[in-house]
Order: C-alpha cells, then sequence, then structure tokens
C-alpha cells in the first residue's frame, strides 16, 4: 500500500506542524487543517484514513466536524482520534457517543499519539473496514450498505471496474498501480460531488472494482461522466512513448502483446429493472451489467 493518509486538525499552529513533521518522517502522508470548515472539506477532496481533531477550533468545534463525519455516507467509516486540552470525563463520553475511536489529552506524549494512531488503522483494515490503498470503505462496510438498500426502493448500484490494470501494472509496476486505484477513487469522488448526491456511497471492493450507490435518476449521469474523465485523464499515468503510440507491450508468455490504456466499464442495476432475493444478486447482476458494458465498447 501507499502511504497512510493523516489528517491532523489543529489551529495551534505549533502543534500542528510538529504533528506534520513527526508522522511525516514515519512514512504518513500528512495534511494539517486549522479550522473544522477546512477539515471537512479536505476530508471531501482526499479521504484520509485517519483523522486527528481537536475539539477546541476556532468555528465549528471537533464535536460539530465529528457529527458531520459520522452523519455523511462518505465520510462515515473513518477513524476519529479526539485531541483536547479537556480531561473532563462528561467530554471524553460526549466524544465517544458521536463516535470518536479514541481520545487523548493534551499535553500529549507523542509516541503514544503514534501508537494509537497506527492502532486505529490496523483495526479498520483488519475488520475490512477500508481498503489500504484507496481509503475507501470495503468489505463488511459495503456489504452492510447492500443489506440497506435492498429493502428500499428508488437506489442504484455503479459497477465500476478499469480495464487493463493488471497488464499496466505488470509493465509500470505495483506502485504506479497503486497510484491508479488512488487516483480512480479521488476521480469517483470528483463525479460524485459533481452529479451525484451528499448521501451516495463510494467503496473499493477489491483490486480495481469500485462501487457507488446513489438514487436511479442520477445512475446514467453519473456512469457517462465517469467513463468519460476516466478514460481521459488515465493517460497521464502513462509514460511519454507509450502515450505517443497509444498503447503498451505487455509481456505475454515468452513475448509481448499490444495492450490499450485502461478504460473504465460500469454496470448498473436498480430495484425497478431487477428484483434481489439476497445481496449477492445484486452484486452478480451489476457485475453482468459491467460485462456487458465491456463487450459493448465500454
Amino acid at each position: 500500500m501507499g502511504k497512510a493518509r493523516l489528517l491532523v486538525v489543529e489551529d495551534d499552529i505549533d502543534i500542528g506542524n510538529m504533528l506534520k513533521i513527526y508522522f511525516s518522517g514515519m512514512e504518513f502522508d500528512v495534511d494539517v487543517a486549522v479550522r473544522g470548515a477546512d477539515a471537512l472539506e479536505k476530508t471531501k477532496q482526499n479521504l484520509p484514513h485517519l483523522i486527528v481533531l481537536d475539539i477546541m477550533l476556532p468555528d465549528i468545534d471537533g464535536y460539530e466536524v465529528c457529527r458531520n463525519l459520522r452523519t455523511n455516507m462518505r465520510t462515515s467509516h473513518i477513524p476519529v482520534i479526539f485531541l483536547t486540552q479537556k480531561d473532563e470525563r462528561s467530554d471524553k463520553l460526549q466524544g465517544l457517543e458521536l463516535g470518536a475511536d479514541d481520545y487523548i489529552t493534551k499535553p500529549f506524549d507523542i509516541e503514544e499519539l503514534k501508537l494509537r494512531v497506527q492502532g486505529a488503522i490496523r483495526r479498520s483494515e483488519r475488520e475490512s473496514l477500508t481498503d489500504p490503498r484507496s481509503g475507501l470503505p470495503a468489505g463488511r462496510l459495503i456489504e452492510d450498505q447492500l443489506r440497506r438498500i435492498i429493502r428500499e426502493k428508488g437506489w442504484a448500484l455503479l459497477d465500476a471496474r478499469v480495464n487493463h490494470f493488471e497488464p499496466f501494472k505488470d509493465v509500470y509496476g505495483f506502485v504506479a498501480g497503486d497510484d491508479v486505484l488512488r487516483f480512480t477513487a479521488m476521480l469517483i469522488g470528483e463525479v460524485v460531488d459533481e452529479l451525484g448526491t451528499t448521501a451516495d456511497f463510494i467503496g473499493h471492493a477489491g483490486g480495481d472494482n469500485f462501487i457507488i450507490i446513489t438514487t436511479e435518476e442520477k445512475a446514467a449521469g453519473l456512469k457517462a461522466r465517469l467513463k468519460e474523465r476516466f478514460d481521459e485523464e488515465v493517460q497521464t499515468h502513462y509514460n511519454f512513448i507509450d502515450r505517443q503510440q497509444g498503447f503498451i507491450q505487455a509481456p505475454s508468455g515468452d513475448g509481448t502483446v499490444k495492450v490499450p490504456f485502461m478504460t473504465m466499464s460500469v454496470g448498473v442495476v436498480s430495484p425497478s429493472l431487477h428484483s434481489f432475493a439476497d445481496i449477492r444478486e445484486i452484486t452478480e447482476l451489476a457485475a453482468e451489467a459491467r460485462r456487458q458494458d465491456t463487450a459493448a465498447g465500454g
């Protein structure tokens, strides 16, 4: 996996800079926000694997930030560690009731904070809550969403897959492959922000496979825009020579084969078109719709 992304929300510039320097040295990708509103915007732009959140902020307090994160489908899974000068039992309980994963009081031991951060990220990944590369909900969280929607109407599920991803990874290496997965996750988030709803859910089902749960009326627009932007913007992940020739030479047996650039195929299912007995039928029919999209030139 790439570096774990850490968002530090702290209005004390000295503490924020100290944490950025320390955790960057521990191979984290660290961003710092000094206001609660900035933290929510940064989280929307690039999902962190964990948020260290000060309670006392100059605009909205950490409790309100945490409440916003937990009530948003896109950010409800992100682990949160509260960082505060308060040491009152009631304050700790309020944070935990809002869904915070841990709580540490200033002045704090930086080594202890590091262990709590690492532990929270490991728990999230061990429990199949997030994909370590994209930071998106995975495994059990996706299944929970499928169990929720199967009893509802008006939704649509988009099954998106990156075509020709494995040959790309064979040629460019797994680090470049992980970069493509992170790029895909960010692109999906941008398209959902542009054309979807605030209640839409984005998940990383594994490997090069992503899902979006949205409303039925938004599905067609999301599918078209996602494929259009992906096919155009993914080309930046290829070198100049490959971009010039329009394909890559990938290993095949004892030789090489020409492989097209990566594209995206998207299948869509909804309860108005199908009836589902269990969540497995949702994923099977969505995968079949995606394969049909691929066969049609997706």
